[in-house]
């Protein structure tokens, strides 16, 4: 992911779809702000899980979502907000997840990446390819 960012921290270029999508730093912000305002599940695997996470979230891999939509219970007015490596898994199960009963899920656009370069330089980066984790 490029380093270079626009003024909502979002990568030069990245095809912003508010519909669907809320930023990393709005993410963050709201987590920080008042934690129950949003629910943040991470569909990402369990090896990228256990490298790193955003704490407070909830896992439930992608492959899994589908038959495990029933364990996402937000509060009234609770956010979801899936989160994944780089938005892609993410924006298919915030659709899922719109099609199993939570029709106003989001996706963290850029991901748990845009998340550790653009709203939380705390959290550790990782390149993933063939299944091996690997630090960035």
């Amino acid at each position: 992911m490029s380093a270079s960012f626009d003024t909502e921290g979002l990568p030069s270029g990245y095809p912003f779809r508010p519909a669907y999508e809320i930023t990393a730093r709005e993410a963050k912000r709201k987590l920080d702000t008042d934690p129950r305002s949003i629910l943040i599940v991470d569909v990402r695997t369990v090896p990228e899980w256990d490298h790193v996470h955003v704490p407070g979230s909830v896992l439930i891999p992608l492959d899994e979502i589908e038959r495990r939509a029933d364990e996402i219970s937000p509060a009234p007015g609770q956010m979801v907000a899936c989160l994944c490596h780089h938005g892609v898994r993410s924006l298919k199960a915030s659709l899922a997840l719109r099609q199993l009963g939570l029709p106003e899920a989001m996706s963290i656009a850029g991901g748990i990446d845009a998340w550790s370069l653009a709203a939380d330089r705390t959290v550790r980066r990782y390149e993933r390819a063939g299944g091996v984790i690997t630090p960035a």
